[in-house]
């Protein structure tokens, strides 16, 4: 008798003593082959049937913050498409990076996923951050990315971002704001004073809300904001005033801001992103899954108004393929920054 796997055969005649161990032969082949077609058929059925508990959706920045508000937008999506429970949970710390090690260190069975946003492409340059980029995650798609915007006191002795660096370059002092080290706002101004060969004075925050505060009252003249959250009520209302945004053109919410490139620096297209991602060894299959849904999401007219009104722009990945791609490409580039400007962690 033979057995086949594939194209090849086996040929499986054995020299048996009796019709007893004939039998039993017989038998055993039968339930290993059995065995065979259950394991086959298994991992379909199970990956059809997921999910059928909560989905659990770690957040690594605090609630209520313009991260917060892109995880609640997804953890919606996920749960209208896969027609299941999705929890947000707010795990903040270390700028992103305590809720990036919570993700790592999740089980990879598809109930946890978590915002993997561009602090997974900094972090590993500024220390130990707990969590290796490119080992411990498979990227499911980046979602959006938010306009970063540069913002001066409305006092402040220049209305744009040439008149700024003109003032800065004949030995003007100015300092500014941003929410820490190697934040993306402070890796923006970082680029700004490479491009722009100037030199401005960095006053590191614990939170946007002093921030602005302080630049409102007069502490700092510049203060650099990673989106228009927090930025965009406070320009409104004339308490501050926008010298540029840092996108690739200008904002929506900002038709008469010009971009960085309008003033003569192209390369100073920042995009702080925020896509998602799961823990190493999640099943493919889940993986796209999670995709498919999270793009087909991001269609949804209502949730395109919603985005928009905070500045954000969609960004999905074509695949997580791509997104893996991406990620990797972002360490690159604020790699070098770092290391050009000898950026060291607190």
């Amino acid at each position: 008798m033979q057995a086949y796997c594939g194209s090849k055969s086996v040929n499986s005649t054995l020299p048996l003593r009796s019709g007893r161990v004939s039998q039993g032969f017989i038998m055993l082949r039968r339930l290993l082959w059995l065995c065979v077609g259950l394991w086959c058929v298994q991992s379909p059925l199970w990956a059809q049937e997921w999910p059928s508990k909560p989905i659990r959706l770690i957040v690594p920045f605090p609630a209520g913050g313009p991260t917060d508000l892109v995880g609640r937008e997804a953890a919606n999506i996920l749960r209208d498409e896969l027609k299941q429970s999705v929890v947000v949970e707010n795990r903040p710390g270390g700028n992103g990076v305590t809720g990036l090690v919570a993700l790592a260190k999740a089980p990879p069975d598809g109930y946890t996923i978590g915002l993997l946003a561009i602090t997974a492409a900094i972090a590993p340059h500024v220390g130990e951050p707990g969590f290796d980029a490119f080992k411990d995650f498979a990227p499911i798609t980046n979602f959006v990315s938010m306009t970063p915007v540069l913002i001066a006191n409305k006092d402040a002795p220049f209305n744009s971002l040439a008149e700024m660096l003109k003032a800065a370059k004949a030995g003007a002092k100015f300092a500014y704001g941003t929410p820490g080290v190697a934040t993306v706002p402070h890796l923006a101004a970082e680029l700004l004073q490479s491009q722009a060969s100037v030199t401005l004075l960095h006053v590191p925050y614990k939170g946007a809300t002093q921030q602005i505060q302080d630049l409102i009252g007069g502490s700092t003249q510049l203060d650099f904001q990673s989106s228009l959250v927090v930025a965009l009520p406070q320009i409104k209302a004339g308490k501050v005033k926008a010298l540029a945004v840092f996108s690739a053109k200008r904002s929506p919410q900002l038709p008469d801001v010009p971009s960085a490139a309008e003033a003569g620096y192209p390369a100073l297209v920042v995009q702080p992103w925020f896509g998602f991602g799961a823990p190493a060894g999640t099943p493919p299959a889940l993986v796209q899954k999670m995709h498919a849904a999270l793009v087909k999401g991001l269609q949804n007219p209502e949730v395109i108004e919603r985005f928009t009104n905070i500045g954000a722009t969609l960004h999905p990945s074509a695949s997580p393929a791509e997104f893996a791609t991406y990620i990797r490409r972002e360490h690159e580039r604020w790699g070098k920054v770092i290391k050009d400007a000898n950026i060291k962690p607190e």
